[in-house]
């Protein structure tokens, strides 16, 4: 880990209201897997966002209109965050999303293909669509025509752009725990 926890105690000035949002945003909306060490530190991507308030305020400011604004099926976001996760290695995003997934019915063989960035044979049509973009979209260039419409027609035009929206943040909170190295929490 490259940039150490942030006890509340130690918090600067610029830095107590962005925890406090992401404290009240984490507690309502992200309980499915650990997200604070013991003494109200914050862990996982919230951590290099707390260090640069300003940057970091930004991004939490579009994971929550992302998390607790989202249209998509529950079902299909996680998809389309793990294929996400799974391209990027991250491994805190992968251990949170896979709680979550648990938590809305994916068994482990749809979990492990989806770690192993191989598509798996059990998906809805909304979760098949979801991995699609998602895939298309991390493997670079620019998303295929076919994948675009049948976004649409299976999301609408406003889940179709959500849709390209949640790949590209998954994106970022990918870099984010890769480029300073966020551990995933130790089990208990």
């Amino acid at each position: 880990m490259r940039l150490p926890l942030i006890a509340p105690a130690d918090l600067s000035e610029a830095q107590k209201p962005l925890y406090a949002d992401m404290k009240a945003g984490i507690a309502s909306n992200f309980n499915d897997f650990v997200t604070t060490r013991a003494d109200g530190a914050l862990m996982g991507p919230w951590n290099p966002w707390l260090h640069e308030p300003r940057i970091g305020g930004a991004i939490w400011a579009l994971t929550k209109a992302m998390s607790m604004e989202a249209t998509l099926p529950e079902s299909a976001r996680q998809v389309a965050i793990l294929v996400t996760g799974a391209h990027f290695d991250a491994a805190y995003e992968l251990y949170a999303h896979i709680a979550v997934a648990e938590r809305v019915g994916m068994t482990d063989e749809r979990l492990s293909a989806l770690c192993a960035d191989i598509k798996p044979h059990d998906l809805s049509a909304e979760d098949n669509v979801a991995y699609d973009v998602a895939y298309a979209l991390v493997n670079g260039g620019t998303l295929p025509d076919p994948c675009w419409e049948l976004a649409v027609r299976t999301f609408g035009p406003h889940g179709a752009n959500e849709l390209v929206y949640l790949v590209g943040l998954y994106c970022l909170v990918s870099m984010t725990l890769n480029g300073f190295d966020v551990p995933v929490p130790e089990k208990a």
